[in-house]
């Protein structure tokens, strides 16, 4: 087992000193990093209730809340999706995640199918692409830029930043970010982000690499939820990084892709809420039916900034569920490792 995956050997629940710390780095307390969740509140809309942040240096206006690329490419009628994808949109959700090899391309293609009558030029596209060499990064971008019948994405990120070397494999000469840059100069992208979802200090070390490159990030997503706080936590190692470089924060496994529901000790909406109250622009939830969809929606709308107390409360309540990260799979297992189980994706 690598040192990122080690699990914590302390036992026992959440201390004050404990959460305070966690706090801190997570600028869950106003000052602690010069930006809270409150801090980065743009507008509601009096008609749906849903909430607007910034994301970034970009000045773009974005939901609080973001619709999940996977989980709309898996019905098994397609016209469920574009109602799932529609009925978001119409409930105030501007912020669109998707990826190139979500359910073999299935995915951007019911989204793409979803966006026409309008639809479009009411949200804020984002996908992603795992090609590192310029080669399959293009053809990537392309795919997507079909499938999603667009002529740009608003937001292209590089997909399952999970391996060291995986910076290096994107910033090398005349590979993926050459590519994806010569395409934000063409009018194909807008801005350019990353994700990953296997170790902190991987993001930190891709953070660095641009930074070697004098490239500015526009956003970063990672996983941002109750049980990330106590292991391995992007919230505590990158999320003050991000802050400080105004960097745009996508917050994703809210619920641990439900592996957290499954621990018993919080509910769906308490993790929403904790997620939202973290410094995120957007939090990217799953919704497979209608039913959830409309849960996640009413978290957003009754999501107020929470205290310090009710942010121990919640970190207190998974900190023994979560030391060993038997809840947060993504970070210690290769279940969900799509490049890993199709090396092909990376070019």
């Amino acid at each position: 087992m690598s040192e990122a995956n080690k699990p914590n050997s302390r036992d026992g629940g959440i201390t004050r000193r404990e959460f305070v710390g966690m706090a801190v780095a997570a600028g869950v307390v106003a000052g602690a990093t010069g930006t809270a969740a409150s801090d980065l509140a743009w507008a509601v809309d009096s008609k749906t209730g849903m909430q607007y942040r910034t994301l970034g240096k970009t000045g773009e206006k974005v939901s609080m809340m973001g619709l999940g690329g996977f989980h709309i490419g898996t019905q098994k009628d397609e016209s469920e999706s574009i109602k799932i994808i529609r009925t978001s949109v119409d409930n105030g959700v501007t912020f669109l995640d998707n990826c190139w090899d979500y359910n073999g391309g299935e995915s951007e293609v019911r989204m793409g199918k979803a966006l026409r009558d309008g639809y479009r030029q009411k949200v804020f596209l984002m996908t992603k692409i795992d090609g590192r060499t310029r080669d399959a990064a293009t053809k990537q971008l392309e795919d997507s830029l079909r499938r999603l019948q667009t002529d740009h994405i608003d937001l292209l990120q590089f997909h399952e930043i999970i391996r060291p070397g995986d910076p290096e494999k994107v910033f090398a000469p005349g590979a993926g970010m050459e590519a994806i840059v010569e395409a934000r100069k063409a009018g194909k992208v807008r801005y350019i982000g990353f994700t990953g979802h296997k170790s902190p200090d991987i993001h930190l070390k891709m953070l660095a690499t641009a930074d070697q490159h004098n490239f500015h990030f526009d956003s970063v997503q990672m996983p941002l939820n109750v049980m990330d706080a106590h292991y391995e936590s992007f919230g505590k190692k990158v999320l003050p990084v991000l802050v400080k470089k105004q960097i745009g924060v996508l917050g994703m496994k809210p619920m641990g892709a439900g592996l957290i529901l499954r621990s018993g000790v919080v509910k769906s909406e308490e993790c929403l809420h904790y997620a939202m109250n973290l410094p995120t622009s957007v939090v990217i939830t799953g919704c497979d039916s209608l039913e959830i969809l409309e849960s996640s929606l009413n978290a957003a709308r009754s999501f107020k900034p929470l205290g310090e107390t009710q942010v121990a409360e919640l970190l207190a309540k998974t900190a023994d569920s979560a030391r060993d990260g038997k809840f947060e799979g993504y970070k210690t297992t290769t279940n969900f490792d799509g490049t890993a189980h199709n090396p092909q994706w990376l070019g």
